[in-house]
This record gives structure tokens, sequence and C-alpha cells, in this order.
């Protein structure tokens, strides 16, 4: 594109530059390489894969491509990329805009060759046609449906033996329609949620061609399809009320979308399961921000008159026919090509261009809530050449086409043209000059996102559908088997084998039997049925089938759905769960995993919006080298906790104060100045005396220090400000990083507030007096620079360049040789600050010279109009500027943890599960959360893994280098002891790494290395990883290790490890619910997940695990009484009992019990289960379930089996029994009658004895079930209807024989097996049992007591014992002999002497050389006025602070007062060095 460079005026430039930064991530090569899955989702146009499929694609990207960060691609495989674009249907796209297509670009019927996929989104598996088929064929890969339709098939057939193969079938078809009823209404929540989506409204340039798209190109299965649709939608309005319709008023078309959908905006965007596994790309590298008025925008930094050098889309010559319109439209009506106009607060409906914008300049502002749940702003632009596109009119008179890259996953990357021949407004018939200008990310409205602070947004529509960013990183929603659910088909097929042999022995000795002949079955028998032994044996087999077929459980299944399906409802309706300010339970969304919740090894969790509130309050400052402000932090309750100190008094004496402080505060302010803008409940920074000091109380020195900080923080921003009117008025600030917002908030409460924007510049209210100034250049914050500035012209005509960024950046670039004291104070308390947990930052200034400015500016202007390495050009000017900086201060602010963060984790890891943290923030943000929340201590040796070049042999000599310091070298050996390990590592070691470097030892030649260090290491901290990072650590854990996975997240970039894991939580947050749609288990708040792992998964998993084995034995018990009784009947497989005791043994003798032991069996109680997180280390290791468990309980039912028939066979085998009125009763009906009660009573006492719960339902459930089997003999066998089976009770009840054998049977049975439990809780008890002895004999008792938590009491048990209360500064004491700023660091307690020797100390130090801080205590004192008054915060934090790890020090990511203090000004970084390698901070 053409573009003339313009001369800078001598006077500032205006209005206002800003320096835009890209949104693209550095990486390494082979960027457009994009994830196998993604392609296959490509080509299939959006439709579903088998979980297999998706499964043997997963191993592509866990290797180096890995969600398709934007890298540069090698010639060789982006060509290999085009190509397999081409044969997938999805190549580079031409969009053509008012140009008839060329003849290449048509087929033969005139319609557009080019297929863009639909609008239409769809996540639903199913539709109302689809559903019986596809749902019957999902339910039928399970192995055990098929063999149970297999013998109902068989039981049809007489010639087998079924008596009623009609009732054989009830069982299967009632759990295939429980199935379905399950899987169809949680399918239909998807549809209701599809359709909201597909029917927002948007709208959309009718009336005119879209040369790219043909209406009438519809196949005759959509055309059936719409007809149907459109009929039942005619048949549903004539049932119900009729509603508008979009646009069928013209009038209400224009003012009610806007109004309605506002209304149902909250709704509409939290149902966006859709618009899944975005990036948190507005929290990890921001946008640019521009103001509306601002004039810099793609390449130039001037106004109209640049802009006409850019030319326009629009040809002078074309001429509008004034029929088109936009009119108001369904989303899923958009198509590729289509013009479309959104409004402020509008969803975006796909990715679209944007051509122009209600601002002057083409800055628009974007919201990723929906996407990520962060509420700062983003700004996209227009291009330079569409910004006269105003009106339809306008868009018939465009003439352009864009050349655009094909459909790929890379969210922070896009790449296209547009072209167009520009003619001459004066001739324009004459030739025309073709021009060309790149559209880029920032051009771009990616779908999900929302319009915030701009009226209108015009644009052109290049995605849709499945071809949309956020759709192709959706991924696809797997199906997931629990993993007890997975292991029992090996268990039914062993009993499927066990089967397979008793039906072979009965074929084989049936035909041998009759092979025979002479024997006695010919004197009893009419003929065989087969007529040769041979086929008599065969049917023998396959009647053995259906005689034996409960060894094979349908009634498992059945049981099983029960269940879960009860544990679901139990879990949702936990009232401790209950999350009442957004009124949510926990939601179960997957009712059939909830026993894997008991077994979870690893979770992962996000951080924003996961552990933390994502809420910033400015807590702290530290200015002219005085600290302050009052905060008592996570972080810091957790410091004096391991202290043994007594945190909830100290930190209730620390809240009175600070609420004490503010009261004065707030009082202060008024006095000073009654400031209308300050709202007392939003005031965070609580510092009585920083507003003394502001009166000038401390000297003018110190005033004016305060002052020229707070201007700073009101200067050096790119926040929007809001004002709500009111008496008095409300003014709130959007930002692109909430951080900024809370400092510029910060600064208004204290009297400098940010009023607005004006032409060319911002207006301040300073302490009452309106003042302007002129923000000439703005150079903003990205992840490599970790600074922005602002360049001010001041009311005075100065030229003052303010900036603000981390402390190692702006120590870098401070003036070499001055503020030796204020450097070293400052970075003392910049430490502490960080030590508390929360995020610091310096300010410093510089005051610039007319001359040098106009030079530097002239330069700046070149950088920008750069189309080559721009970025790197704009950063290196930039870093020209940003040197000899003056120190002002440093600022902290605190990321709020949610409500039991801290506790939840160190509670899960008692548990034996270990939390790693994936988040997109940066390093230096994620290790002071770890700090925050208890996942770092200062016990810990930091492993920050960072590969400087890029490289798969750097990153290897990297992990070999920390591999050794555990003494391994990451072989198969060491994996396999790995995972056959479940015990949790030292608490001496964690690891940090960032996504470039997590990207590289994710290569599969290296992935093995990276497991075995993590595994080795206590804490894990993944940061600034992409959402296909986060699921690739996830599967590189789940295969690698064989350990149960938990994914916690809110956000839809947390989706895809959602996804991965085999149990996804999501958090319901108040802005955004994009997660919980892809998730298991949805829950308000972090906290409550420690109680559905520790009590619902623990109880879950044990009682599944039992139920599952007492199923098994129970049908061993019953079948294999069948038989031993064949053997004595030739094997012909006649049956033992009467058939309804067959029917009715599952159904009702034995089912009750074993379904209640599954749902309601308790070993321990809630609150003992967390008081005790131990106990769950049992699902870890995965030993409630075994296959030993298995085997012994079908040892247990053979035994009790053979011990049950051959009591009664043992007991006729004398003689014949006689009755009284001389009737034998030695016929097969009434011999099982002397079983089939003994059997029934044996197994429901054997399951009471395996329950852990005797309560009275339970107790009962098994004397109702045992005794209804007296009851149905009684009843059934007094009608004649009976048959062979009428008096049989009267007649077997009345023998005593039948009394001894059943009594007989039950004690020789059960004896065993009661003998192995006693000896086993007396000699060899588990954990439970001696923690349910202790319950007994009251230990647990306080639990019980009113205000009392368990897990208060466990994060309290290791405090109580050495509680006790500290000596803390008051207002009114300090120090008289020392100045409290020069006390030591360190407290005597942990100062470091020869006896704080740590044996993990990796250079061997015992202590005594720990000299890093002392230069500051040493030097002599700089006496300010302001420091002899005590603060609390400051000395608590000082008397708590306990001594930093070095490892923490040699990380540039980390606050250090010793390594701030040594740092010195290198002035400038090499920009294109920083930018190509995000190369380090200097040092």
């Amino acid at each position: 594109m053409a573009a003339s460079n313009h001369e800078e005026p001598d006077d500032a430039p205006n209005p206002t530059k800003r320096l835009r930064w890209a949104t693209q991530r550095l990486g390494a090569k082979k960027a457009t390489k994009k994830r196998g899955s993604i392609m296959g989702r490509l080509g299939h146009k959006g439709s579903t894969s088998s979980e297999k499929k998706r499964q043997s694609t997963g191993g592509e990207s866990l290797g180096t491509d890995l969600g398709g960060i934007q890298e540069e691609p090698e010639p060789s495989e982006a060509a290999g990329e085009e190509k397999a674009d081409d044969q997938e249907g999805q190549g580079p796209r031409k969009l053509y805009f008012n140009i008839p297509l060329p003849p290449d670009a048509v087929d033969e019927d005139g319609h557009p060759s080019q297929h863009f996929t639909r609008n239409k989104i769809r996540t639903a598996k199913y539709t109302p046609i689809s559903f019986i088929p596809k749902n019957l064929m999902f339910q039928f890969q399970n192995v055990a449906n098929v063999y149970f339709l297999f013998l109902i098939i068989l039981a049809f057939f007489s010639i087998f033996g079924a008596s009623n193969p009609g009732l054989n079938a009830v069982p299967l078809i009632v759990i295939v329609f429980i199935t379905a009823v399950k899987d169809a209404v949680e399918d239909y929540r998807r549809t209701v949620l599809d359709n909201e989506l597909n029917n927002s409204p948007v709208h959309r340039l009718i009336d005119w061609n879209n040369v790219n798209v043909s209406d009438d190109d519809i196949s005759l299965w959509r055309r059936m399809k719409k007809a149907t649709s459109r009929g039942l939608v005619v048949l549903w309005r004539k049932m119900k009320k009729p509603k508008n319709v979009p646009g069928k008023d013209a009038s209400a078309a224009l003012d009610q979308p806007r109004g309605s959908y506002e209304t149902r905006e909250t709704r509409d965007t939290r149902r966006q399961s859709a618009l899944t596994a975005n990036t948190r790309e507005s929290l990890q590298i921001p946008d640019p921000h521009e103001r509306p008025g601002t004039a810099f925008s793609y390449e130039d930094g001037h106004r109209s008159p640049a802009v006409k050098s850019f030319g326009s889309l629009i040809n002078p010559a074309r001429t509008a026919t004034g029929k088109s319109r936009f009119h108001l439209d369904y989303w899923k009506n958009v198509k590729v090509g289509d013009f479309v106009r959104l409004y402020n607060d509008d969803q975006i409906p796909a990715d679209v261009v944007i051509l122009s914008t209600s601002d002057p300049d083409g800055a628009c502002y974007v919201e990723t809530k929906n996407l990520d749940g962060e509420t700062n702003l983003k700004v996209r632009h227009a291009l330079r050449s569409g910004r006269d596109i105003k009106h339809a009119r306008d868009c018939e008179r465009t003439e352009f086409t864009i050349d655009s890259e094909p459909p790929q996953a890379n969210l922070y990357q896009y790449s296209a043209v547009a072209r167009w021949t520009q003619r001459n407004p004066k001739t324009p018939d004459g030739a025309g000059e073709e021009m060309a200008e790149p559209v880029s990310i920032n051009n771009m409205l990616l779908r999900g996102c929302n319009l915030r602070n701009t009226e209108w947004v015009l644009g052109v529509v290049v995605f849709t559908g499945f071809d949309t960013k956020i759709m192709i990183n959706s991924g696809i929603t797997p199906s997931k088997r629990s993993r007890i659910a997975r292991e029992l088909n090996w268990n039914v097929i062993y009993n499927f084998v066990i089967l397979i042999l008793m039906c072979l022995a009965s074929g084989l000795y049936q035909g041998i039997y009759w092979g025979l002949g002479d024997n006695s079955i010919q004197f009893f028998e009419y003929g065989s049925i087969g007529g040769k032994p041979s086929l008599d044996g065969f049917i023998t087999f396959w009647a053995a089938i259906i005689l034996f077929q409960n060894l094979v459980p349908i009634s498992l299944y059945i049981s099983l759905e029960i269940i879960k399906t009860c544990q679901a409802f139990f879990i949702y309706s936990d009232t401790e769960m209950y999350y009442e300010k957004i009124d949510y339970p926990c939601t179960p969304k997957s009712w059939n995993i909830s026993d894997d919740l008991g077994q979870i090894e690893y979770i992962f969790s996000d951080k924003t919006g996961t552990l933390t509130q994502n809420v910033m309050e400015f807590k702290k400052a530290t200015i002219n080298g005085v600290p302050y402000g009052e905060a008592y932090t996570e972080a810091q309750a957790g410091m004096q906790k391991r202290q043994g100190i007594d945190v909830e008094k100290e930190g209730a004496r620390a809240r009175e104060e600070i609420a004490r402080g503010r009261v004065k505060m707030i009082e202060d302010i008024r006095k000073l100045h009654d400031n209308p803008y300050l709202h007392d409940d939003d005031l965070t920074f609580v510092a009585p005396d920083f507003i003394t000091d502001m009166a000038g109380q401390s000297g003018p020195e110190q005033q004016h220090a305060n002052e020229q900080f707070m201007l700073a923080l009101a200067l050096c921003h790119t926040v929007i400000a809001e004002t709500t009117p009111g008496d008095p008025p409300k003014i709130e600030f959007k930002a692109q990083s909430p951080d900024e917002a809370a400092l510029v908030a910060t600064a208004r409460d204290v009297g400098f507030t940010v009023l607005g924007n004006s032409t060319d510049g911002i207006r301040l209210n300073i302490q009452g007096e309106d003042r302007s100034f002129k923000v000439l250049n703005t150079l903003e914050f990205n992840s490599t620079r970790k600074r922005m500035s602002a360049i001010i012209r001041m009311p005075d005509n100065r030229i003052i360049l303010y900036c603000k960024g981390a402390d190692s950046m702006i120590y870098s670039r401070l003036k070499r040789g001055e503020q030796s004291e204020l450097r070293r104070t400052t970075a003392e308390h910049l430490e502490m600050f960080a030590r508390e947990g929360l995020r610091t930052l310096c300010i410093a200034q510089r005051e610039l010279g007319e001359e040098e400015y106009q030079k530097w500016n002239k330069e700046h202007e070149i950088a920008s109009a750069a189309i080559a390495d721009r970025e790197d050009k704009l950063e290196a000017v930039s870093d020209v500027i940003e040197r000899d900086l003056t120190l002002l201060g440093g600022t902290a602010i605190e990321d709020r943890l949610q409500e039991g963060v801290p506790d939840t984790i160190a509670l899960l890891a008692e548990a034996g599960i270990k939390l790693w943290v994936l988040t997109g923030d940066k390093v230096e943000t994620a290790i002071n959360i770890g700090f925050s929340c208890n996942l770092l201590n200062n016990d810990m040796e930091l492993i920050v893994v960072k590969v400087e070049d890029d490289t798969i042999a750097s990153a290897e000599i990297e992990l070999d280098k920390h591999l050794a310091t555990f003494n391994m070298t990451g072989s198969d050996e060491e994996l396999k002891a790995a995972r056959k390990n479940h015990e949790p590592p030292a608490p001496t070691h964690a690891i940090v790494i960032d996504g470039d470097s997590l990207k590289l030892v994710l290569d599969p030649a290296l992935r093995q290395k990276f497991l075995l260090l993590c595994k080795q290491c206590k804490s894990v901290l993944c940061c600034r990883v992409s959402p296909a990072q986060k699921a690739a650590v996830v599967a590189m854990v789940k295969g690698g290790l064989d350990v149960m996975t938990l994914s916690i997240g809110d956000g839809a970039n947390d989706v895809a490890m959602i996804q991965e894991a085999d149990v996804g939580v999501g958090i319901a947050g108040e802005e955004g619910r994009q997660a919980v749609m892809s998730a298991d288990y949805a829950i308000g708040q972090f906290r409550f997940l420690q109680r559905l792992v520790l009590v619902h998964g623990r109880w879950s998993y044990r009682r599944l695990a039992e139920t599952i084995a007492n199923f098994f034995y129970k049908n061993i018990v019953w079948t294999f009484t069948i038989f031993w009784y064949q053997i004595y009947c030739s094997f012909d497989q006649t049956y033992l009992y009467d058939y309804t005791y067959i029917l009715l043994f599952n159904l009702a003798f034995t089912s009750l019990p074993v379904i209640f032991m599954g749902v309601l069996d308790q070993d321990v109680s809630d609150k003992v289960s967390l008081a005790v997180p131990q106990l769950y280390r049992r699902g870890i290791e995965r030993l409630e379930w075994t296959q030993r468990k298995f085997w012994l309980y079908m040892i247990d039912g053979m035994y009790q089996s053979v011990i049950l028939f051959y009591m009664a066979y043992l007991a006729f085998r004398p003689g014949n029994f006689v009755t009284h009125n001389g009737l034998n009763i030695d016929d097969r009906e009434r011999f099982g009658v002397y079983i089939a009660p003994a059997a029934i009573l044996v197994i429901n006492t054997y399951i009471l004895l395996n329950t852990y719960r005797w309560d009275w339902l339970m107790l009962l459930l098994v004397i109702v079930s045992s005794l209804l089997v007296w009851f149905w003999t009684g009843v059934y066998s007094a009608f004649k209807s009976s048959d062979y089976f009428y008096k049989a009770a009267t007649e077997v009840f009345a023998q005593p024989t039948f009394w001894a054998v059943t009594c007989l049977s039950i004690v020789l049975s059960l004896a065993p097996r009661f003998f192995i439990k006693a000896i086993q809780k007396i000699y060899f008890p588990y954990d439970v049992d001696i923690i349910r002895e202790q319950v007994r004999q009251g230990k647990f008792e306080h639990l019980d007591k009113p205000g009392k938590s368990a897990t208060e009491d466990t994060m309290s048990n290791g405090s109580t014992s050495t509680s006790y209360e500290i000596a803390k500064p008051s207002k009114h004491t300090h120090y008289p002999s020392v100045d409290e700023d020069q006390r030591p660091i360190y407290p005597p307690s942990v100062a470091p002497t020869a006896t704080t020797h740590n044996p993990r100390s990796q250079n061997g130090s015992d202590g005594t050389e720990f000299t890093r801080h002392r230069p500051s205590v040493d030097q002599p004192p700089y006496n300010r006025p302001s420091m002899d008054r005590a603060r609390p915060s400051y000395d608590r934090i000082r008397a708590s602070m306990d001594r930093i790890r070095p490892s923490y020090e040699q990380s540039n990511d980390f606050t250090s007062a010793a390594l701030l203090t040594r740092l010195e000004s290198s002035h400038s970084f090499g920009p294109v060095q920083s930018r190509r390698n995000n190369s380090r901070d200097v040092q």
C-alpha cells in the first residue's frame, strides 16, 4: 500500500499519537501448522467425530504446534500446509465485493465454486431425526448391551428353553430407555442454547448482491429440513400467542434490538458453550487501546491529510441503487461476504473485518468477558481505506476484494489483504491505481466478543460458523466414561469367559452323555431335541447361555445408572456447596463419572477468575522512600501461620486497625478537599499518613513527591472514563488491564480524577481544579517491554515522560549514579509488598527537552510508517526515549483471592492431591499468587525453566541440568517407578515455566523428562500458556503417569483442558459461564472443590467400588447354585428354582440393599472426611476397586454357592422326605425352596456386613428384602396357578430340616467373611478403621459444635497447639533506638545464624553468609519527617517475613531488593532481540 510520509511540525503533534503493539505472541518456528484435530474439524464442516479419532490427532497437538501460536513458517512447511488446505477444501479464500466473480471462481451452473460453512452452529450431538438411530448406535457400542440383545434374540427360539422371551427383554429395554432419556435431556439443553444463539439479532445488509454465496445452491436435504422447521414453527405459533419476528416492523427494528437484546445479554452471553477454548488474549498480550479522537491507526500518525493517501474502497464512479438497507436478521442467516452493522454492547456474530466505526479515527473497543471472564477492553481499528463507508449506500458503491488466509486456530494472528482500484474523484472514469492494504488481527472482530464504548461498527464477514477462530478452538466435546466403568468391561469379559466355560462344559457333557447310550437318560427322556449328540450339545450350549445369563448381569448396569443418578442428585442438593451470591448450587452436568471424583491425583487450575476474583485493589505504595498503605493479605497470613501465629486473632486485629485507618483517611480527605468523585465504599488504599503528607505535615518535599506520584498515575494510562450522573457523580474506568483501572481509581480517590479525553489529550480534576494535559505519545505495554510510557506536555509547556512497569525494567532505565538511597529503600519496600502476594509496579519520570523530543518524534514517525518489522522498529525507538529516568516510587495491587482458596489448596495437598496452575498471566503475577494461595513458600527452591534460543537441544540441556538435582536422567525405568509412586513430592522445589519454553519441552523427545521433573516438584506453575497448551499438559500427565486428573476453570480458554481431563469442573462466575457448559460439574466458587472431591468424590468411589464387588458376588452365588444342580441332571439345563425366583432375584430379593449401599453408605461423616483428608489417599492409589478385590469376592461367592447347594443336597441324599400327608417333597421345585431363601438371606447379610453405616433404613431394607422371599413363596404357592409350586411353602416351611439347613447354611457361608473382617480390623486396620474408632471414642465431637467447620479445624491444627499472641507495634509504639526502616528485615527468630542451616540449600550454605539484604540494614539512617510514625501493616510484614530462597532472587520475575539494588541502568535492550527472543531483563 502506498503511504506518504509527512514531516512532523515543530509543535507537538495534534492530536494524540499512540504506539500500537500487535497482539501476536512470539514463538519459534512453524506457526502456520495447525492441529490435526482442527484440520479434521474443518474438513467435516463441524461434524462430530469419534473420541478415538480425536485422541489419535491429539498426539500432534502435544508436540511442537500446541494451539497454533503465531510463529514464522518455514517455506516448505507453509507450502505443504497450503496443499493440505486445498485438499480439505479450506484453502485461502478470496472474497469479492460488488465485483463479478471471475470465470475460474464459478462452476458450470454459474454458482460460486468455493463453498463456505453456514453461520448456524450446532453443538448438540443429536437432531430429532437422528436421535433414535444415533443414540442406539452409541449405546450398543457397549459390549454388554450387545450381549444382552443377543440373549433376548436367543430367547425367542423356544428350542433353547426360555419360557418368556418378552419378559427377558424388559431389563434391556428399561436401561436403554433410561439412558436415552438422560441423553435426550442433556442434549436438549444444548439444542436450546444453540437455537437461542443462532437466533440472536444482527443488522445485516440486504437487497444487494453478495456474489460470494448463492441462495439457490441449497441441498435437497436442507430444503426438506427448512420446510419441516417452517411447518413446525407455524404450528407452534398457532398454538401460542404470536411474537414479533425480527425485521417484520421496520421502525421497531431500528430501536428494539438494542433495547431488548441488552436485557437478554446476561442470559445470552452465558450460553456460549459453542464459543469455547479461546485464549486469554486480553490478559496475556494487551492490544493497543486508543482513546476516541486519536489519529494514529494503521501506519501513519496524521489525520485527514494522511487518510487520503491510503485511498478509499468506494468507487466514486459507481452509483447506489438505494434499495439496500441494514435489516435486523438472525445470526444464522449471516453469510461470508455480508456487510454487517454492529452497535454498542452487541455481540459479534462472526469473524468480521472492520471497515469503519463511529470514531473518526476508526478505533473501536471490544470486551472478551464472554470468552475469558475479563472485563478489560481491547482496541481494534478499521481499515484506513474503509473509513468513508458509513451507510448502506456507501456499501453499494464499494468495489474491492479481500485475499484471506484459510480458517485457522491462531487467535493472535490473521493475515489478509484488501485490494482495490483507486480512482480519482475528479476523473472517475479514468484509469485507476491498484492499491492494497494489509489486514491483521487488529482489524478483526472475533465471534463471541462484545462491542463496548463504540456507537457502531461496520464490517464485512470473512469467516462464519465453524470456520470462525473461536469455533475452531472449541474442539469436540468428548464422551467421558469413568475409570471404574472402563475397568468394569474387563470384569464383564472375565465373567463372560467363565460363562462360556460353564456352557461349553454343559454342552460337551450333554452331547457325550447322549452319545454313549445305554444309560438312564434313555428311560426318562422321549428322544433328544436335536436328534443326534452333536446337535444336542450345540442346543444345550445356547440353552445354558440363557440359564446362566445372570453371571453377566444386566441388572448391574441398571443399578449403576440408578446409583449414579442418586449421587448426582445428592451433590446437587448439598447446601454446603450452594453459592448464594449468584443462586447457584453445585450442578452435575455428567452423571456417570462421580466415582472419578474419588480418585483424583492431579488438579489443573486456571488462575484468573478461578483462584482469584479478578478484582484488583490498590493496597500500598512507596513514594520517595516512604511506604504507605495498610493491608492484611493471604500470603502474609500464610507466613504467620508457618511461624505458629494464630492468624485468626492476628487477622481480626489487623482488619480492625485497617477499618480505623480507613475512617480516619476518609475524614482527612474530606478536610483536605471535599472530593465529589470519592465514594467511601470504593476506597481500597488505606493510608491516613499519605493524606497528612499531602497536606504538607511532613514537609514540602514529601508533599511534592506525593503529588507527582499521583499525577503520574492519572496521566500514564490508557483507560476510558465513564461518568454516571448523580449526586455525587460516579466515575468508573474501563481499561485494558484491571491493574491499570485500579491505579487510576486510586488517583481519583485521593483527588487526582481523570474526567475524560479532550481532542488532544486528557482532562483531570486535581484537588477541585480542572486541568488539561496534552498527550503527545503513548508507548503501550506489552509482554516483552513490560512497561508503558506516556509523553505529556504539561500546562507550563514542559514535556514529561511518565513510565510505569516491572521493577526490574524501570530500575535498569534509571539515571546512573543518582538516587542510590531512594533506589535501595524503594527496592526493599517493593520486595516486602511482593512477598505479601501483591503485584508491584515502579513509577518513574523524565523531563524531555523540546529539541530532543522533536528529533525523537521524527524517528518515531518513520518507524510507525514502516511495513516490514514495524513492531521491532517501534520498540527500538521507544527504548531510546525511555532512559535516564527518575524514580518516583512503586505501587502494590492485590488480585484478591476467592474466599477459602488457600485453605482449600492446603486441604487438597494434605489429601495427597497435587495442584498445578496453568495460567495466561505473566510469571511474576503467577509467583505472587502462588505465595498468596500457599502453593509456594520461602522454603522452596524455585526452578525457572526458560529456554533462551527456542531450540529443543537447549531445552534438553536445561531439563537435564534440573533433573540432575534429583539424581535423575529421565529414563524409562524412572517413568515406570513414577507411575507406581503416588506419594506427594517433598515440599522442597517448585517449577515455573512460560508458554514458549513449555512448547519446546512438550516435544515428544523431551516430554518424558519434563514430566519426571515436574513429578519431583511440589508446585508447578505454567505461565503464558494457550488453551491448547493447557490441554497438552493435562494429556501429558494423564497419559504419562496413568493418573486421574481434574481441570477447573471459569473461562472459554479453559474449555480445552476441562474436556481433556478425566473430570472437568467449571466455575459459574458472575461475568460468564462458558466453561460451565463444557464441564462435568459446575460450582460457584473454588472452595467448593474440597467438598466435591474429598466428600462426595470419596464417598461415590468407595460406594460404587463396594457395590460392584457385591453385585458380582451375589450373582456368582445364585448362578453357581444352579450350575451345581446341573451335575445331577445330566446338564440338561433344568431350572433349579421356580422361574419366579429367577425373575425376582435381581428385581426384588437382593436389589435394594446393594443399591442403597451404593447410594447411602458412609464410612465417616462429611465433617470427618474434611477433618482427615488423608482418607482420600486410598482413592488416589485406587485401592477400593482392584482386580484382587474382584477375584476375592468371586471366590467367596463360589464358596458360598457350594455351601448353600450341598447343605441342602446332603440333607436330601440319605432318603426321601415325606410330609404328614404322605407326599414327598424331593421334587425340583421344593428342593429349590430349601436353597433359595437361605441364599437370599446369606447374600443380604453379606452385603450388610460390607456396609459401614448400619442405620435404621439399611437394616430395614435388608430385613424386608430377606423376608420378601418367604412372603412371596407363601403367597405365590397358595394359588393353583403356580402349578407344580402349589403349596410348596406350607409343605417345606413345616419341615424342621428346612430351618436346620437354612441356619447352618447361613452360618457356614458367612463365617469365613466374618472372621477375616474381624482379623483385618483388629490386627491390620485401614486408616478409615482407626478414624471410625476415634469417632466412636468421641474425638471428633467438636466438629459438631455450631460455628466450627471441619475445614477450619483442619487448617488451624497446625497453629492452635502453638498459637500465641505476638506483640505487634501499635499506633503509639516504635523503636526509639533505631529508625523503623532501618531495623533488620528478619525477626530474631528467623535471622540468619549458624542454627538455621537448610539441608536443601543448593549451595550448601549454613545461612551465616546470607548478606544479600544486609546493605539495606547497614546503611546510615535516611531520615524523613514521616518515618517516625508507626505503620502497623509495614511492621507486621517485616515481623513475619521469613528468609527468601536464593533461587527466587535469581529469577528476574520476582521482586528482590538485593537484585534491584545491584541493578544498574542498561539504557537499551536491543529491541530486535527483545522482540524475537523475549529476552530477559538486563541485570
